[in-house]
């Protein structure tokens, strides 16, 4: 891929100020964990895409995010987080209304969460606020599935200039095929593939993608590792063992390090691999933003240091 961009990636999507509360258990109705006490409280920033950001900045590349903040404290909040590390802000767009937000909890005994948000529409971006210019100056765009109508306007200017397109599909709307057409390489959560192909082999539902894209198709199986399909090329990376402390943003930096490895043309294996090692190290610790790894980090973790 060339090197002569302004951009090495550009992230396109949603932003989220958590308030996460950490729980001694995972709670279930009609029963003891029912009512339980909050171990821990935090405000932290995350959101698909701004975590995806600033992942590919703590890897070392030359990255941009355009997407939506409120007018508030928390829009202002998330803003700063991303600058101060390292991602360019300047085209972000502030809307008259509060920011994106999210309840998330965590059990502590797992490190498995629960994510309930709530979103402003005004916060949607538009194919009209697009600049192809912008889009142009990445390497890669990465898009996630928040506003999945401005995703796949963001993907037909980006194909149209020749910018390759990753893309994060997490739900499934009636747009949800139309997006993953539009891109150049989808990476699924693992519960998208059944509800879409109807299969429940892992296997059969990835390469059952290939009636909507005929690329590189990925998917994340969260403490099973990852799987790639490129062409006829199978890759199945289990995932580094860990006690996980919390899940949150692990699905965002692994499609971070994948970008990376894609940008710096890794072998297949070597890039889930080194995309599972990343998410590995975000579920040590708390956080979507917060568990974000550096580049020596995911080295070490790799390398069994």
């Amino acid at each position: 891929m060339p090197a002569s961009k302004q951009w090495d990636v550009l992230g396109v999507g949603c932003n989220s100020v958590d308030r996460v509360y950490r729980l001694p258990a995972s709670p279930k109705p009609d029963s003891p964990t029912a009512k339980l006490r909050i171990s821990s409280h935090a405000t932290m920033c995350g959101g698909q895409m701004a975590t995806a950001m600033a992942a590919c900045a703590g890897l070392g590349l030359k990255t941009a995010y355009f997407g939506c903040v409120g007018h508030d404290h928390d829009g202002r909040l998330i803003r700063s987080e991303l600058e101060q590390r390292g991602v360019d802000v300047s085209h972000v767009l502030t809307r008259e209304c509060a920011n994106r937000f999210a309840v998330i909890t965590v059990d502590e005994t797992s490190g498995e969460r629960i994510v309930l948000w709530d979103r402003d529409e005004r916060l949607n971006l538009r194919a009209r606020d697009f600049d192809p210019a912008l889009i142009a100056s990445a390497r890669i765009l990465h898009v996630d599935d928040e506003d999945q109508e401005a995703a796949i306007a963001a993907a037909t200017v980006a194909r149209s200039a020749g910018v390759p397109c990753a893309s994060d599909i997490d739900r499934i709307t009636d747009r949800t095929k139309d997006l993953i057409a539009a891109v150049s390489i989808p990476i699924f959560a693992q519960h998208v593939l059944p509800v879409m192909t109807g299969e429940s082999d892992v296997e059969r539902g990835l390469r059952a993608m290939r009636q909507w894209n005929d690329g590189m198709l990925c998917v994340t199986l969260g403490p099973s590792g990852a799987m790639l399909l490129k062409d006829d090329e199978l890759v199945i990376e289990p995932a580094f063992p860990v006690k996980a402390v919390d899940t949150t943003g692990a699905g965002d930096v692994f499609r971070a390090a994948f970008i990376y490895a894609l940008l710096k043309e890794y072998p297949l294996r070597k890039m889930v691999r080194f995309a599972n090692a990343a998410a590995a190290v975000s579920c040590t610790r708390a956080g979507a933003m917060a568990s974000v790894p550096a580049m020596r980090e995911v080295e070490q973790f790799v390398s069994g240091e």
